[in-house]
Protein backbone atom coordinates (compact mmCIF):
# COMPACT_ATOMS: atom_id res chain seq x y z
CA UNK A 1 0.00 0.00 0.00
CA UNK A 2 2.40 2.45 1.50
CA UNK A 3 4.75 1.60 -2.16
CA UNK A 4 1.54 2.16 -4.80
CA UNK A 5 0.52 5.76 -2.78
CA UNK A 6 4.16 6.48 -3.65
CA UNK A 7 4.50 5.92 -6.98
CA UNK A 8 0.78 7.56 -7.68
CA UNK A 9 2.01 10.48 -5.72
CA UNK A 10 5.18 11.34 -7.86
CA UNK A 11 3.19 11.08 -11.28
CA UNK A 12 0.78 13.59 -9.96
CA UNK A 13 3.60 15.80 -9.12
CA UNK A 14 5.14 15.55 -12.63
CA UNK A 15 2.18 16.55 -14.05
CA UNK A 16 1.51 19.53 -11.78
CA UNK A 17 5.00 20.83 -12.43
CA UNK A 18 3.78 20.70 -16.25
CA UNK A 19 0.44 21.96 -15.67
CA UNK A 20 2.14 24.65 -13.92
CA UNK A 21 5.02 25.69 -16.80
CA UNK A 22 2.09 25.43 -19.16
CA UNK A 23 -0.07 28.12 -17.69
CA UNK A 24 2.53 30.59 -16.81
CA UNK A 25 3.89 30.19 -20.23
CA UNK A 26 1.00 30.96 -21.54
CA UNK A 27 0.63 34.08 -19.42
CA UNK A 28 3.32 35.52 -19.56
CA UNK A 29 5.67 33.64 -21.94
CA UNK A 30 8.55 30.77 -22.35
CA UNK A 31 11.16 33.57 -21.59
CA UNK A 32 9.67 35.54 -19.06
CA UNK A 33 9.19 32.24 -16.99
CA UNK A 34 11.54 30.63 -14.74
CA UNK A 35 11.93 27.38 -12.91
CA UNK A 36 11.50 29.14 -9.62
CA UNK A 37 8.19 30.73 -11.06
CA UNK A 38 6.91 27.23 -11.82
CA UNK A 39 7.73 25.38 -8.80
CA UNK A 40 5.99 28.53 -6.66
CA UNK A 41 3.19 28.00 -8.55
CA UNK A 42 2.65 24.02 -8.22
CA UNK A 43 3.82 24.65 -4.30
CA UNK A 44 7.22 22.38 -4.82
CA UNK A 45 10.93 23.09 -4.19
CA UNK A 46 13.44 23.57 -7.48
CA UNK A 47 14.61 19.87 -6.33
CA UNK A 48 11.44 18.16 -7.09
CA UNK A 49 11.40 20.02 -10.49
CA UNK A 50 14.68 18.53 -11.36
CA UNK A 51 13.98 15.70 -9.97
CA UNK A 52 11.46 15.31 -12.99
CA UNK A 53 13.16 17.52 -16.02
CA UNK A 54 16.70 18.44 -16.55
CA UNK A 55 16.04 21.50 -18.06
CA UNK A 56 12.84 24.35 -18.72
CA UNK A 57 12.80 23.15 -22.08
CA UNK A 58 12.42 19.79 -21.19
CA UNK A 59 9.34 20.38 -19.21
CA UNK A 60 7.57 21.08 -22.58
CA UNK A 61 9.15 17.88 -23.96
CA UNK A 62 7.73 15.85 -20.79
CA UNK A 63 6.87 12.46 -22.77
CA UNK A 64 9.44 12.35 -25.55
CA UNK A 65 11.62 10.04 -23.79
CA UNK A 66 8.96 7.23 -22.74
CA UNK A 67 7.79 7.17 -26.47
CA UNK A 68 11.67 6.61 -27.38
CA UNK A 69 12.00 4.26 -24.94
CA UNK A 70 8.65 2.69 -26.18
CA UNK A 71 9.35 3.08 -29.92
CA UNK A 72 12.75 0.92 -29.05
CA UNK A 73 11.40 -1.85 -27.52
CA UNK A 74 8.99 -2.08 -29.85
CA UNK A 75 11.27 -2.48 -32.53
CA UNK A 76 13.40 -4.92 -30.52
CA UNK A 77 10.47 -7.16 -30.06
CA UNK A 78 9.76 -7.37 -34.19
CA UNK A 79 10.52 -11.42 -35.75
CA UNK A 80 12.15 -11.89 -38.29
CA UNK A 81 9.19 -12.21 -40.48
CA UNK A 82 7.95 -8.99 -39.65
CA UNK A 83 8.00 -6.94 -42.67
CA UNK A 84 10.52 -3.82 -41.52
CA UNK A 85 9.11 -1.42 -43.12
CA UNK A 86 5.43 -2.30 -41.60
CA UNK A 87 7.52 -2.41 -38.17
CA UNK A 88 8.60 0.74 -38.41
CA UNK A 89 5.44 2.49 -39.80
CA UNK A 90 3.64 1.09 -36.47
CA UNK A 91 6.77 2.42 -34.33
CA UNK A 92 5.74 5.79 -35.91
CA UNK A 93 2.10 5.59 -34.84
CA UNK A 94 2.94 5.09 -30.89
CA UNK A 95 4.23 8.58 -31.79
CA UNK A 96 1.31 9.65 -32.63
CA UNK A 97 -1.01 7.81 -30.11
CA UNK A 98 1.25 10.16 -27.13
CA UNK A 99 0.14 13.54 -28.80
CA UNK A 100 -3.48 12.34 -29.39
CA UNK A 101 -4.14 11.53 -25.61
CA UNK A 102 -3.94 14.86 -24.87
CA UNK A 103 -4.77 17.22 -27.87
CA UNK A 104 -5.10 20.72 -26.40
CA UNK A 105 -1.55 19.98 -24.32
CA UNK A 106 -0.07 18.98 -27.56
CA UNK A 107 -1.55 22.05 -29.87
CA UNK A 108 -0.34 24.35 -26.89
CA UNK A 109 3.07 22.75 -27.35
CA UNK A 110 3.15 23.52 -31.02
CA UNK A 111 1.98 26.86 -30.66
CA UNK A 112 4.43 27.34 -27.80
CA UNK A 113 7.45 25.46 -30.21
CA UNK A 114 6.20 28.26 -32.88
CA UNK A 115 7.03 30.97 -31.11
CA UNK A 116 10.34 30.14 -29.67
CA UNK A 117 13.21 29.51 -31.59
CA UNK A 118 15.25 27.54 -28.61
CA UNK A 119 11.99 25.07 -28.17
CA UNK A 120 12.39 24.24 -32.30
CA UNK A 121 15.92 23.71 -32.05
CA UNK A 122 15.37 20.95 -29.17
CA UNK A 123 12.31 19.68 -30.84
CA UNK A 124 14.44 19.11 -33.84
CA UNK A 125 16.81 17.05 -31.70
CA UNK A 126 13.97 14.87 -30.38
CA UNK A 127 12.81 14.37 -34.02
CA UNK A 128 16.43 13.23 -34.98
CA UNK A 129 16.29 10.84 -32.44
CA UNK A 130 13.24 9.17 -33.32
CA UNK A 131 14.95 8.79 -37.45
CA UNK A 132 17.55 7.40 -35.46
CA UNK A 133 15.96 4.92 -34.14
CA UNK A 134 14.20 3.87 -36.76
CA UNK A 135 17.15 4.12 -39.08
CA UNK A 136 19.49 1.75 -36.61
CA UNK A 137 16.45 -1.14 -36.23
CA UNK A 138 16.15 -0.73 -40.06
CA UNK A 139 20.00 -0.84 -40.78
CA UNK A 140 20.24 -4.13 -38.90
CA UNK A 141 17.15 -5.68 -40.61
CA UNK A 142 19.01 -4.74 -44.20
CA UNK A 143 22.39 -5.51 -43.17
CA UNK A 144 23.14 -8.31 -46.09
CA UNK A 145 22.03 -5.69 -48.76
CA UNK A 146 24.68 -3.87 -50.66
CA UNK A 147 21.97 -0.99 -50.17
CA UNK A 148 21.25 -1.80 -46.96
CA UNK A 149 22.44 1.39 -45.01
CA UNK A 150 21.34 4.17 -47.55
CA UNK A 151 17.92 2.23 -47.94
CA UNK A 152 17.02 2.45 -44.19
CA UNK A 153 18.54 6.39 -44.02
CA UNK A 154 16.14 7.27 -46.57
CA UNK A 155 13.23 5.19 -45.34
CA UNK A 156 13.68 6.02 -41.90
CA UNK A 157 13.79 9.87 -43.11
CA UNK A 158 10.30 9.34 -45.23
CA UNK A 159 8.31 7.55 -42.02
CA UNK A 160 9.50 10.49 -40.00
CA UNK A 161 8.71 13.20 -43.01
CA UNK A 162 5.27 11.45 -43.36
CA UNK A 163 4.44 10.99 -39.80
CA UNK A 164 5.35 14.88 -39.13
CA UNK A 165 2.78 15.76 -42.25
CA UNK A 166 0.40 14.08 -40.71
CA UNK A 167 1.41 15.44 -37.39
CA UNK A 168 1.41 19.45 -38.43
CA UNK A 169 -1.89 18.94 -40.69
CA UNK A 170 -3.82 17.85 -37.50
CA UNK A 171 -1.84 20.40 -35.07
CA UNK A 172 -2.64 23.55 -37.37
CA UNK A 173 -6.13 22.69 -36.86
CA UNK A 174 -6.45 22.55 -33.57
CA UNK A 175 -6.47 19.16 -33.01
CA UNK A 176 -9.55 18.97 -35.06
CA UNK A 177 -10.32 15.49 -36.50
CA UNK A 178 -8.77 11.87 -36.04
CA UNK A 179 -4.75 11.65 -36.16
CA UNK A 180 -4.76 8.28 -36.44
CA UNK A 181 -6.26 7.99 -39.65
CA UNK A 182 -4.35 10.96 -41.06
CA UNK A 183 -1.19 9.72 -39.93
CA UNK A 184 -2.16 6.12 -41.65
CA UNK A 185 -2.81 7.54 -44.77
CA UNK A 186 0.64 9.26 -44.64
CA UNK A 187 2.47 6.41 -43.59
CA UNK A 188 0.46 3.95 -46.10
CA UNK A 189 1.89 5.81 -48.74
CA UNK A 190 5.70 5.24 -48.03
CA UNK A 191 4.54 1.74 -47.05
CA UNK A 192 3.37 1.63 -50.72
CA UNK A 193 6.23 3.41 -52.25
CA UNK A 194 8.87 1.26 -50.39
CA UNK A 195 7.45 -2.11 -50.25
CA UNK A 196 5.31 -2.76 -53.32
CA UNK A 197 8.39 -4.03 -54.76
CA UNK A 198 11.97 -4.87 -53.55
CA UNK A 199 14.80 -2.21 -54.59
CA UNK A 200 17.14 -4.42 -56.95
CA UNK A 201 20.59 -4.18 -56.17
CA UNK A 202 22.54 -1.92 -59.15
CA UNK A 203 24.11 -4.29 -61.69
CA UNK A 204 27.60 -4.73 -61.66
CA UNK A 205 28.18 -3.48 -65.08
CA UNK A 206 29.79 -5.94 -67.36
CA UNK A 207 32.84 -5.43 -68.34
CA UNK A 208 33.27 -3.41 -72.27
CA UNK A 209 35.69 -4.06 -74.85
CA UNK A 210 38.90 -1.37 -73.99
CA UNK A 211 41.40 -1.48 -76.89
CA UNK A 212 45.08 0.56 -75.90
CA UNK A 213 46.49 2.21 -79.54
CA UNK A 214 49.88 3.16 -79.43
CA UNK A 215 50.80 5.51 -81.81
CA UNK A 216 53.09 8.54 -82.23
CA UNK A 217 52.05 12.01 -81.48
CA UNK A 218 52.56 12.90 -85.25
CA UNK A 219 49.99 10.38 -86.11
CA UNK A 220 46.59 12.01 -88.13
CA UNK A 221 43.57 11.14 -86.16
CA UNK A 222 42.04 10.02 -89.21
CA UNK A 223 44.58 6.96 -88.83
CA UNK A 224 44.28 6.51 -84.87
CA UNK A 225 40.35 6.31 -85.49
CA UNK A 226 40.59 3.85 -88.28
CA UNK A 227 43.34 1.76 -86.08
CA UNK A 228 40.88 1.73 -83.37
CA UNK A 229 37.83 0.47 -85.79
CA UNK A 230 39.93 -2.07 -87.17
CA UNK A 231 40.01 -3.39 -83.63
CA UNK A 232 37.21 -3.69 -83.04
CA UNK A 233 36.01 -5.58 -86.09
CA UNK A 234 33.81 -2.51 -87.04
CA UNK A 235 33.98 -0.49 -90.90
Amino acid sequence: MGTASTNSTKPAMRDSLIAAAFQLFLERGYEQTTVDDIVTLAGVGRRSFFRYFPSKEDVVFPDHEQCLHDMTRFLAASADSDDPIVRVCDAARLVMRMYAENPTFSVQRYRLTREVAGLRTYELSVVWRYEKTLGDYLRTRWADRRDGTLRANVVAAAVVAAHNHALRHWLRSGGEGDPLAEVDGALEFVRTTWSGGQVVDAPTEEAEDVVVVITKRSTPMWRVVREVESSLGEG
